[in-house]
C-alpha cells in the first residue's frame, strides 16, 4: 500500500484489565485519521479469581464484548485487524481455553503481549500522536499493570512493566467500597514497594536528567485529569496538591458509593481508589511536578505498529521492527549466520513447494524461526533445540507477541528428534508445513556448507509429500540420505503426514 492509493481501514483492539477498546483508523499523507471507536468496561482483571483463573461470569463479559466488536468489523480482511491481550491474560492459567473461545466469538487471532511489548506499543502511539524532540516520560495506569516508558523522539529508550494497577489494587484494599486513611497509606506502600526498582531507571534528576516531561496514556490518568478539570482544581494536569484534593473527597465520602464528583465517570467509580494511589506514589517517588493527559494510547501504538507491518514506507522507517529484533538476538545469542541464512532461504523455498497458499506472517514466522533455531547453542551443544524453544518462548522481542514467539519457540523445538513431543500443536496444519520444510532444511543444511537449493523438490498431494533428490546427490551426501531416511520414520511415527523419497 502506498500513501497515494486509498489509505487501508486499520483496527486495533486492546483487551485490557478494565476495559476493552477498539479503535478504526487510517493513515494518510502521514497523518492519523480515526473512523471509529467503541469502548465497553469489561472488568476482565476483577474476575481472576485467588488461583490466577478467570471465572466464567468475567469470561462472559469479555465474550459479549468481543461479539459486538466482531459485528463492527464484519468484513474487514484479516491483515488489517490485531487484537492484544495485556496483563490479565498473562496472568490467567486458563487463559489458553478463554483464547479459543474468544477467538471463535471475535473472528480473528488474538495475541497475548509481554508488559515490555505493551509499553513499547504505548510509547508508539503517544509519541506519533504528540510528537516532540525532548526527552519523555511516559506512564500508563492499566487495570492490572502500570507500563513506563523513556524516550526521545519516536525512540523509546528504556520500557518496563509493573504488576500493579487501579483494578488489582483497589480490589486487594478497598474490596468493599469503603475509604478510610489506612488503606490509602497501605496502598501507596504497596505501589511503592512494585515501583521502587524503576527508582535508579527512570529517575529524573541525575547528573544530566533523564526527562523532561512527563505523559501519562489511558484510563486512569485521563479520569483523574477529567475530575480535576471539572472540579476547577487544575486545568486537567495531575499534580500531588491536586491528588490529595481528591483523596480527601474519597475520605470524606467514607464509602465509593458515596462519592459525588464531577467529571468522575461511573465506569471509574470503582477502581478510583487504586488509581490514586499509584498517581500519588508514582509522582512522589519520580518527582513529577505535572502529570499531563497524552493523546496516544496502547490501542494507536497497534494501529502504527500494524500500518507498518502492511507498509513499512508509510511510516517511514522502511522495516518491519520484528526484524531488527531478530538480527538483534542473533548478535546477543551468538548465532551463526551464515548457517541461519542457508537454513531460512531453503526452508522458504521448501514452504513455497509445500503451502504455496500461505499468508505472509506464517511465512515470516518460518524465517524467523530459521534464522533463531541455533539460539540455545548458546547455552548448549547438547539439546540445543530444547534450550532454543525456552529462549523464543521467554525472551522480551519488540514487535512480537508472548503467543508469536510461543509459536516460533514450538517450530525451534521440533526441528529435529522426534515429534511426539508437538503431538498437540500437529493439529496445526498450517504449523505442520513450517515445521516439515524447516527440518528438512536443517537436514540439507547439516553440514554447515554451501547448499544446492535446487537438489531437493517437493510434491505435495493432501497429507502426502513426495521428496524427489536429484541424481547423484545421495552419492555424494550419504550422511545427509541417512538423516532423510530418519525424518521419513520420525513422521511415519505420528502419523501426521506420509512422507516418500525418491532418489
Amino acid at each position: 500500500m502506498s500513501q497515494a492509493q486509498v489509505p487501508l481501514s486499520l483496527a486495533a483492539i486492546d483487551m485490557g484489565s478494565n476495559s476493552f477498546r477498539l479503535e478504526m483508523a487510517h493513515l494518510q499523507l502521514g497523518q492519523y485519521r480515526r473512523q471509529d471507536y467503541l469502548k465497553e468496561t469489561v472488568r476482565l482483571g476483577a474476575g481472576l479469581d485467588a488461583q490466577s483463573m478467570l471465572t466464567e461470569e468475567a469470561i462472559q463479559r469479555g465474550l459479549d464484548c468481543l461479539r459486538r466488536f466482531a459485528l463492527r468489523l464484519d468484513g474487514l480482511p484479516g491483515r488489517q485487524v490485531r487484537a492484544v491481550a495485556t496483563q490479565t491474560l498473562r496472568e490467567a492459567r486458563n487463559r489458553n481455553a478463554f483464547l479459543a473461545r474468544a477467538e471463535e466469538v471475535l473472528g480473528y487471532p488474538i495475541e497475548v503481549i509481554s508488559g515490555r511489548e505493551e509499553a513499547r506499543l504505548i510509547y508508539a502511539g503517544v509519541a506519533r500522536l504528540q510528537e516532540a524532540e525532548q526527552p519523555r516520560l511516559v506512564i500508563d495506569i492499566g487495570g492490572r499493570s502500570t507500563e513506563m516508558i523513556l524516550g526521545r523522539g519516536t525512540v523509546p529508550l528504556r520500557a518496563e512493566s509493573f504488576q500493579v494497577g487501579s483494578v488489582s489494587l483497589s480490589m486487594r484494599f478497598f474490596p468493599d467500597g469503603r475509604f478510610t486513611a489506612e488503606a490509602f497509606r497501605a496502598a501507596q506502600v504497596a505501589a511503592g514497594a512494585e515501583l521502587e526498582e524503576a527508582l535508579t531507571e527512570f529517575a529524573r534528576h541525575t547528573a544530566q536528567p533523564r526527562w523532561e516531561q512527563a505523559l501519562g496514556s489511558s484510563g486512569t490518568v485521563g479520569a483523574v485529569a477529567q475530575i480535576l478539570a471539572a472540579n476547577g482544581v487544575t486545568d486537567g494536569s495531575i499534580t500531588l496538591d491536586g491528588l490529595r484534593w481528591c483523596i480527601e473527597q474519597c475520605l470524606s465520602a467514607g464509602h465509593v458509593e458515596a462519592l459525588k464528583l464531577a467529571g468522575l465517570k461511573e465506569d471509574r467509580r470503582a477502581v478510583v481508589g487504586g488509581g490514586l494511589c499509584i498517581l500519588y506514589t508514582l509522582l512522589t517517588h519520580f518527582d513529577i511536578d505535572h502529570l499531563q493527559p497524552a493523546k496516544g494510547a496502547l490501542r494507536q501504538g497497534v494501529i502504527f505498529d500494524l500500518a507498518e507491518r502492511i507498509d513499512p514506507s508509510l511510516l517511514g522507517t522502511g522495516r518491519d521492527i520484528r526484524e531488527q529484533s531478530v538480527a538483534e538476538l542473533q548478535r546477543r545469542f551468538a548465532v551463526d549466520r551464515a548457517q541461519a541464512k542457508r537454513v531460512r532461504d531453503l526452508s522458504l523455498r521448501l514452504h513455497t513447494q509445500l503451502a504455496p497458499e500461505a499468508n505472509e506472517e506464517h511465512r515470516r514466522e518460518l524465517g524467523w524461526a530459521a534464522a533463531l533455531h541455533e539460539i540455545g547453542m548458546m547455552v548448549s551443544h547438547h539439546d540445543y533445540h530444547r534450550h532454543s524453544a525456552y529462549l523464543l518462548s521467554h525472551v522480551d522481542a519488540a514487535g512480537f507477541s508472548q503467543s508469536q514467539l510461543r509459536r516460533i519457540g514450538d517450530l525451534a523445538l521440533g526441528q529435529r528428534g522426534g515429534l511426539r513431543k508437538l503431538d498437540d500443536q500437529l493439529g496445526d496444519d498450517d504449523l505442520t508445513w513450517q515445521l516439515l520444510a524447516l527440518r528438512l532444511a536443517a537436514i540439507k543444511c547439516h553440514a554447515r556448507g554451501a547448499v544446492d537449493a535446487g537438489a531437493m523438490k517437493l510434491e505435495r498431494d493432501g497429507q502426502q509429500v513426495a521428496i524427489r533428490i536429484r541424481p547423484g546427490w545421495v552419492e555424494a551426501h550419504p550422511r545427509a540420505h541417512y538423516l532423510l531416511r530418519e525424518e521419513l520414520e520420525a513422521w511415519a511415527k505420528v502419523g501426521r503426514v506420509q512422507l516418500t523419497l525418491t532418489t
